[in-house]
């Protein structure tokens, strides 16, 4: 592939310039992605069931047939008002649930190592065509290039305001102030449980080595940061949507042709 050039903590092109690895080279594959992110997603699901036992505690009989009424269970001395108190019949008010969840139930989705590296490539690959990175909503308009790739100095910044200036001479601001803008309260009862706020993905930062970036750069709203080995594909195509904005540092895209990683 030809050349590309590379920037300065300013947002200038330096002289330098890196050959981009074979990985950005793979062809687009959303079917093979889509999997490898809801196999990604599928090992945050934790495991929960219910009393085996639940909805059958009570002594429950039905009185059968010559009573006018329906064969359902009812409670013992209840007389005919404790048809809402059915106990094993699971089509009745009050009655237990027909197919409750269990803990047993095998909740992981499972991919192939080769077709799961096969995914992370191509999603490589789709985050260096500004097609896709417009289409998933980022606004590059400034951006100089994509893939964007800056200088290794950027792995050592140390504060969250080195990070924002840099990001914003890279003309990365309008994407982080999209993010920024567009954080929300969730609908519905999540709200109520630890996840009150939605944010938008914004960029992702791909390192060679994690120096002091990662802790500087987490409080920006949307933004992830990475090491190149740590990549996957979830990472780079958010909600099973490829075509992330990525800022990839000299020395991670050094790393991934070097290490051959992902092939």
């Amino acid at each position: 592939m030809a050349k590309i050039k590379t920037y300065t903590l300013k947002g200038k092109a330096s002289k330098e310039s890196v050959d981009l690895p074979p990985q950005f080279d793979t062809p687009y594959r959303p079917d093979v992605i889509k999997r490898a992110v809801l196999a990604v997603q599928s090992r945050r699901h934790q495991p929960h069931g219910v009393d085996e036992l639940a909805g059958k505690k009570n002594t429950a009989q039905s009185w059968q047939t010559g009573h006018g009424r329906s064969r359902m269970p009812r409670i013992k001395g209840s007389g005919t008002g404790a048809a809402n108190k059915a106990g094993f019949a699971p089509g009745t008010v009050g009655g237990r649930v027909a197919h409750p969840p269990e803990a047993r139930k095998v909740l992981i989705e499972r991919i192939n190592k080769k077709e799961n590296r096969l995914a992370i490539r191509s999603a490589i690959a789709a985050s260096s065509n500004p097609e896709f990175v417009k289409a998933r909503g980022h606004r590059v308009d400034n951006v100089p290039h994509i893939p964007l790739i800056v200088s290794s100095r950027f792995e050592s910044l140390e504060t969250t305001k080195e990070v924002h200036e840099t990001l914003n001479a890279l003309g990365l601001g309008d994407d982080l102030e999209r993010a920024s803008n567009g954080r929300a309260v969730r609908a519905g009862k999540g709200k109520m449980r630890g996840r009150k706020m939605k944010t938008p993905k914004s960029l992702l930062i791909v390192v060679g080595t994690d120096t002091g970036v990662g802790k500087a750069a987490r409080n920006l709203p949307g933004v992830d940061i990475a090491e190149v080995h740590g990549l996957n594909a979830e990472l780079l195509a958010p909600g099973t949507h490829p075509g992330r904005l990525v800022v990839w540092t000299t020395s991670a895209i050094d790393r991934l042709g070097k290490e051959n990683l992902f092939i």
